[in-house]
């Protein structure tokens, strides 16, 4: 089958980022990073667009994972955050309380139920970014420092890879992952684009272990073997696909969200759909299931969130 690109979301977001595909409740999520909301999009039987519920928070958020039990946790600000059920906020981990000057970026949860994710100056200077991950019992480790723009995170289908992209230095590794421990190791480049302009946004992978990435200034997501070599790309009418990631029923389509923010005049009249949500079906593989956060959180501990926030 010939892929087909069409629009999914009905409005479009700054920086929409981060989709992920909550199985259980057979909705999408995402994020927009400069509009501080989250969403959630409920499919029609047929996988359209149904409905979407749209929380906002005091912050900028860079991913967000559905917890274990309920609600969701976020990377947002200076570190990590849990929303309820009912849109009432709680502040975790803090890692990055004592400065202005950088954000949590992208994020996912590795198979054991672990939150990483990673972080970004604001104004992009080299080497300032880091990676997190939000333990099970809450606690926060520091993984890796000397990132650029943190950005899109996976595991391969074994859960033996871990893969990190960069986009401050155009890369995409891989490292040997220890899944009792969470260790990472062997770090190598698999993925180097050399595109003037073009860098590696958010990834997503898939059942067969080939690895989608957005290429933000690309127009486009590639799909790459676990050695790097190229097997497919996918043009999107868009300049700035941010993310991706596999759901729907059957779990065969591919939602890769976009930005706006930043275009000017003459850039969005040639691409008046950056910011929404794109579906790509006929690609004839099916992805990896999103993963919860396993770990603790107010509302599995019997804590109250006390930061109330409007759902709209």
């Amino acid at each position: 089958m010939t892929p087909g690109v069409k629009v999914w979301s009905a409005t479009p977001g700054l920086l929409s980022e981060g989709p992920r595909w909550h199985e259980e409740r057979q909705e999408l999520l995402w994020v927009d990073i400069l509009g501080r909301q989250m969403h959630r999009g409920t499919l029609s039987p047929h996988g359209a667009l149904e409905r979407v519920e749209t929380i906002s928070v005091d912050r900028h958020i860079g991913a967000v994972a559905p917890a274990d039990g309920g609600g969701y946790v976020l990377a947002a600000g200076a570190g990590f955050l849990f929303i309820d059920d009912a849109g009432s906020v709680c502040e975790l981990a803090q890692p990055e309380a004592d400065r202005t000057d950088v954000r949590m970026n992208d994020g996912a949860c590795d198979p054991q139920g672990r939150f990483w994710a990673g972080t970004m100056a604001y104004d992009e200077s080299p080497g300032a970014g880091a990676l997190y991950r939000l333990e099970l019992d809450g606690s926060c480790t520091t993984v890796l420092t000397g990132l650029t723009i943190s950005n899109g995170i996976g595991w391969s289908p074994d859960a033996s890879t871990m893969y990190l992209s960069d986009s401050g230095t155009g890369c995409v590794d891989a490292f040997r992952f220890d899944g009792s421990s969470g260790a990472i190791s062997d770090r190598r480049t698999v993925v180097r684009i050399d595109q003037p302009g073009v860098v590696p946004d958010g990834l997503t992978v898939d059942e067969e272990g080939g690895i989608w990435v957005a290429l933000w200034n690309g127009g486009a997501v590639n799909r790459y073997a676990a050695d790097g070599s190229l097997l497919a790309t996918v043009q999107l009418p868009v300049e700035r696909p941010t993310s991706c990631a596999f759901g729907g029923p059957d779990q065969d389509t591919l939602f890769v969200t976009s930005a706006r923010a930043d275009l000017d005049d003459d850039a969005l009249g040639r691409q008046p759909l950056a910011g929404r949500v794109f579906a790509i079906d006929g690609l004839g593989v099916r992805g990896l299931s999103c993963l919860p956060y396993r770990g603790r959180t107010p509302q599995s501990s019997g804590g109250e969130c006390y930061t109330r926030n409007g759902a709209a």
